[in-house]
Order: C-alpha cells, then structure tokens, then sequence
C-alpha cells in the first residue's frame, strides 16, 4: 500500500483558489526542500491539501525531480480530487498521512454537508463525535 503526503495549501483563500492552480495544466509539480526519505513508497500514493484545517482534495504522486538548486519537485497528476473533509492540523512542508486515507466524494456530494474542521476537532477532542 502506497504512502500519502500532506501539505498545507498555502496562499488558497478558498478552495476555488487551489482548483484553479490545476486548471489547463498538462503537468503540476509542487517544490520542496527535502524528498522524503520513504519517497519510493510515496510513488503511486497521493498528495493530500490541507486547507482551513482539513484534508480538502488530493492529487496521485507520479514520481520526484531534482532541481538545479538542490530542492525537489513532487510531480503529481494534474486532476484534483475532492475528498471528504478530515480535520488536520497545520504543518509546514509535507508530512506523511497517518492512518487510513479520506474516501472521495461521489458526483454531486457536497463536502459542505460536513462539519468545519475546527468544529469537527472540538467535538472529537469532546467526544461527541
């Protein structure tokens, strides 16, 4: 089974901001310090954005690139997929996802049917979901 990646999609004020960095892209690359010292895993797995303290959409990783400067790129497929919304904390860089991945969303779910993630967080710290 293939690692998952996080990220924080920084500078996305709403989700629309992260669909748009995808749209009419044949390729999308996304750069980094460091590869991950697991990253033959990761291959196959997919990158998952974090937006306003949720996983919000992934992308399949399809491999890494060295750049001229000594950073990385982290080639992922240029189609976002919506998942279910998960609380997740913020992080800098990448992180590896823990535990079970969040499922997509069929055609036509509306991921607004689901609690905010910083409520959601406070009610699972609670114990009341």
């Amino acid at each position: 089974m293939p690692l998952h990646l996080t990220k924080i999609a920084f500078g996305a004020q709403s989700f629309a901001d992260i669909e748009a960095w995808y749209a009419n892209r044949a390729g999308f690359k996304v750069n980094t310090r460091y590869r991950p010292t697991r990253w033959e895993e990761t291959i196959g797995g997919s990158l998952f954005w974090i937006h306003e303290h949720n996983l919000v959409a992934r992308s399949r990783i399809t491999g890494y690139e060295q750049q001229d400067n000594g950073r990385w790129w982290i080639v992922i497929e240029p189609k976002l997929v919506k998942v279910l919304p998960r609380p997740k904390r913020a992080h800098q860089g990448w992180r590896y996802l823990k535990g079970e991945p969040p499922r997509d969303l069929e055609d036509g779910e509306d991921p607004g049917d689901v609690i905010p993630g910083r409520l959601a967080g406070k009610l699972s710290r609670l114990g009341l979901i």
